[in-house]
C-alpha cells in the first residue's frame, strides 16, 4: 500500500529527501545549545569572560543555524506534501476516468468524492508530519538521551522507565482509535451521497415540501459522524494528560536527585540546567510523536480507502493488439446475457442482427432492458455471456477510444457542462467549425431557440444545463452527438421532452445529416419509432417481437396494447 502511494511523490522526491536531511541538521544545532548553555553557566560562576564570549558567539551561531534549518525544513515539507497531494488527486481522478460503469457503481459518487477530498487531505497532513516531525522527534529524543547520559548517567535512568511506559500507552490509544476512524470515513461517504442527492434534486425537494425529511436524513448521518468522532477523540484525549504526567514526573525526579547530586558535588548547576532542557526535549519529542501517531491513525484509514481505489482495475480494458478501425455500423448480438453485479439477469439470451445504415426503434416497459441493451454496444458494460460485434468484429477486440468515437449516445439523462453552447458542442468534435456547429444544431432543431438568445451560440450554459429547459437540453445533446459523425447513433429516450412535430423534424434531419449511420431510437412514444426499418419490443430482458410497425400491430400483443393506449389517450385529449 505504502509503495503504491509513494509513486505519487514523483517530481517532489528532492524536497521529500531534503526535508529530513535538513531536520537532522536542525536537531544537531538544538542538541548542542543546552550543552553549550551548561558550559556557559559553569564558566559564569568561574568568571572567565573571554571563554564566556566565545561560547556566547558559538551559541548565537547555533541558534541562527537552527532557525535557518527549521525554516528550510518547513518550506520543503510544505512543498513536498502539497505536491504529493496534488499528484495523488490526479492519479485517482485519472483512474476514475478509466473506470467502467460497473466500477463507478461499486464505489458510489460520494465515496469517490470523499477519497479525493477528505482522505487526500489526511494523507497530505500525515506525509508532511512523517518527513519532518516523525524524523525530528525520534532523532531529537535519541540525541537528547545520549547527551543526558553523557551529562549524568544515573540521573538519566528515569528515561528508561518513562519512555517505554509512554510508548505502550500511545500504542494502545492508536490501536483502539483506528477502527473508529475507519467507520467514521464510511459514514462520510454516506453523508456526501445525501448532500449530493439533495442538491441535485433540490427542485423536487422544494416542490414536494420535503425539506424537513431531507434535514432529518442529513442529521442522522451527521449524528453518526459526531458519535464516532467523539468516541475517537475521547481516546486521543488521553495523550495530553499522559504526556503531562510523564513530564512532571521526570521534572520532580530530576529536581529531587539533582539537588542531592549538586550537594554531593557529582553534578554542577549548568549540568542540572542542561538535564532539564534535555528532559523537555525528550518528552516534547514524545508528545509530538504522539501527535504523529494520531495523524497516522487517521491517515491509515484514508490510505486504505485510497489504495482500494488505486488498486481497482477497470473490468473493461483494451486488448493486447486492439483494432482501431471500425468498418461500418453492422451490429450483432450473439446469445447475449447480462446482469448487473449482485442482481438477476437484465438481458437473457439476446440474438439480434442490425445491418449498417438501418434505423431501429426499441420500445418496451420500464425495466425491460432497453438501455442496458444499447450500453453493451460501446462497451459501457460487458456481456456476461455471448458476444456483441460491431462491423463484424467482437467489441472486446476494439480499441476503446476508437469504438466509442464511432458510437454516439444521447442518454436518458441529458448532461450539459458549464461553458458556452459552442464549447458544449465541441465535446462531439473539438475541431468543429462554427458552420458545422450551426448545421448540427439546425438538424437537431436547436437553432430555433439558440437564435433567440442575445449571445446566440456564445450563450453560457450553467452546470448541468439548469438555465435551459429539458427539451432544449435534449436538442443540444442530440446536436452534440451529430457532430461526431458516428457510424452508430443511439438515442435513449432523448426526444421525450420535445413535442411530436419537433420529434419528427429531428428524425428527418438526422437521416440527411448522417445517412449511412446505424440509428437506434429508444422511445416511449410509438410515433417516435413507427417509421423505423425495424422495431424491437423488449419485455423482461428478452426480445418479445421484431418487425415493422404494421407487422407488430398484427402480431405482437405488447406493441398493440401500447399503440392502442397512446392512440386512445391522444383522442381523449383532443
Amino acid at each position: 500500500m505504502i509503495k503504491k502511494l509513494m509513486r505519487s511523490v514523483r517530481e517532489y522526491k528532492r524536497e521529500s529527501i531534503l526535508t529530513p536531511v535538513i531536520v537532522i541538521l536542525e536537531v544537531f544545532m538544538e542538541i548542542l545549545i543546552p550543552f553549550l548553555m551548561a558550559t556557559l553557566i559553569d564558566h559564569i560562576e568561574n568568571g572567565n569572560m573571554d571563554y564566556i564570549v566565545k561560547i556566547g558567539i558559538v551559541l548565537l551561531i547555533c541558534a541562527a543555524l537552527a532557525l535557518l534549518f527549521g525554516g528550510l525544513a518547513g518550506k520543503y515539507a510544505a512543498t513536498a506534501s502539497a505536491g504529493f497531494a496534488k499528484n495523488l488527486r490526479y492519479d485517482m481522478f485519472k483512474k476514475v476516468q478509466d473506470f467502467s460503469f460497473a466500477n463507478i457503481d461499486h464505489f458510489s459518487t460520494g465515496g469517490i468524492v470523499t477519497r479525493l477530498t477528505t482522505d487526500v487531505t489526511n494523507l497530505q497532513n500525515a506525509y508532511q508530519m512523517v518527513i519532518r516531525i516523525a524524523v525530528r522527534c525520534p532523532f531529537t529524543m535519541i540525541c537528547a538521551l545520549i547527551m543526558a547520559f553523557v551529562v549524568n548517567a544515573k540521573l538519566s535512568l528515569i528515561y528508561l522507565i518513562i519512555i517505554p511506559a509512554l510508548g505502550f500507552i500511545l500504542y494502545q490509544i492508536m490501536t483502539h482509535a483506528h477502527p473508529i476512524f475507519e467507520k467514521m470515513f464510511h459514514v462520510y461517504d454516506k453523508l456526501n451521497n445525501v448532500i449530493q442527492e439533495n442538491l441535485h434534486g433540490i427542485r423536487v425537494v422544494k416542490s414536494f415540501v420535503r425539506e424537513k425529511h431531507e434535514e432529518n436524513k442529513f442529521n442522522k448521518e451527521a449524528e453518526r459522524i459526531y458519535k464516532y468522532s467523539t468516541a475517537a477523540e475521547k481516546l486521543l484525549a488521553f495523550n495530553g494528560p499522559v504526556m503531562q504526567l510523564c513530564i512532571y514526573t521526570c521534572m520532580i525526579v530530576i529536581f529531587w536527585f539533582g539537588a542531592r547530586f549538586i550537594v554531593g558535588g557529582s553534578l554542577t548547576t549548568g549540568e542540572l540546567t542542561s538535564m532539564f532542557t534535555y528532559t523537555m526535549q525528550i518528552l516534547m519529542s514524545l508528545m509530538m510523536l504522539s501527535m504523529v501517531f494520531v495523524m497516522i491513525t487517521m491517515a491509515r484509514s484514508s490510505a486504505e480507502r485510497i489504495s482500494e481505489l488505486l488498486d481497482t482495475e477497470s473490468d473493461i480494458t483494451d486488448p493486447e493488439k486492439p483494432i482501431t478501425e471500425i468498418k461500418n455500423g453492422d451490429i450483432f448480438f450473439d446469445h447475449v446475457t447480462f446482469a448487473y453485479k449482485g442482481h438477476s439477469p437484465s438481458l437473457r439470451n439476446i440474438c439480434l442482427e442490425i445491418p449498417s445504415g438501418t434505423t431501429v426503434g426499441i420500445i418496451g416497459g420500464t425495466g425491460s432492458g432497453k438501455t442496458t441493451l444499447v450500453q453493451l454496444i460501446p462497451r459501457l458494460y460487458d456481456a456476461v455471456e455471448g458476444r456483441v460485434t460491431v462491423g463484424g468484429i467482437d467489441v472486446k477486440r476494439y480499441d476503446l477510444e476508437a469504438l466509442r468515437n464511432s458510437v454516439a449516445m444521447v442518454l436518458q439523462k441529458n448532461v450539459l457542462f458549464s461553458g458556452t453552447i459552442k464549447e458544449n458542442m465541441r465535446w462531439g468534435n473539438e475541431n468543429a467549425t462554427d458552420e458545422e456547429i450551426k448545421a448540427a444544431c439546425h438538424a437537431a432543431c436547436a437553432d430555433e431557440f439558440i437564435d433567440t438568445f442575445p449571445q446566440g451560440y456564445d450563450t453560457y450554459i450553467e452546470q448541468g444545463g439548469t438555465n435551459v429547459s429539458g427539451g432544449q437540453r435534449q436538442r443540444l445533446c442530440i446536436a452534440r452527438a451529430l457532430l461526431k459523425k458516428p457510424k452508430i447513433l443511439i438515442l435513449d429516450d432523448s426526444t421525450s421532452a420535445v413535442d411530436t412535430k419537433t420529434d419528427a423534424s429531428i428524425r428527418e434531419a438526422m437521416q440527411n445529416a448522417i445517412p449511412g449511420a446505424t440509428k437506434i431510437i429508444i422511445a416511449q412514444r410509438i410515433s417516435s419509432v413507427e417509421h423505423a426499418d425495424m422495431i424491437l419490443v423488449m419485455n423482461d430482458g428478452r426480445i418479445d417481437g421484431i418487425g415493422t410497425h404494421d407487422e407488430l400491430l398484427s402480431s405482437n400483443t405488447i406493441y398493440r396494447e401500447i399503440y392502442e393506449s397512446q392512440v386512445k389517450g391522444g383522442s381523449d385529449n383532443e
